[in-house]
């Protein structure tokens, strides 16, 4: 009654399960950040961001740094507020993106400039 299993509807089996494998690995290393495609050099982009991001009212400065031991870009604002966070993308160029509070940033008097 029951007739054998053919080898080709067998091998057709195992090629959907091999590609189902291989799409869960590579969606696996997508969701943890892992670009398969190569990225620009972070300075590249915080080059290319520079200007737009500074015109922000309220942002004061950005950095290179590290995020969980990976690379970021570093965003410092006078204040942290939902506003801004609205503003500030949570990525750039593949890079994570860090909104850090620093006040305001202001270059000293050069009386006060310390020589040496």
């Amino acid at each position: 009654m029951w007739s054998k299993p053919k080898i080709t509807v067998i091998s057709i089996n195992l090629s959907i399960i091999a590609l189902f494998c291989i799409c869960c690995v590579v969606g696996v290393r997508g969701g943890q950040g892992e670009n398969l495609m190569a990225r620009k050099p972070i300075e590249d982009v915080l080059k290319d961001q520079t200007e737009k991001l500074m015109s922000i009212p309220g942002v004061v400065g950005m950095a290179q740094g590290l995020c969980n031991n990976k690379p970021c870009i570093k965003v410092y604002v006078i204040k942290k507020t939902s506003e801004l966070g609205q503003k500030i993308p949570d990525s750039l160029g593949g890079y994570p993106v860090s909104v850090e509070e620093a006040g305001e940033i202001r270059a000293l008097p050069k009386n006060q400039l310390k020589k040496d």
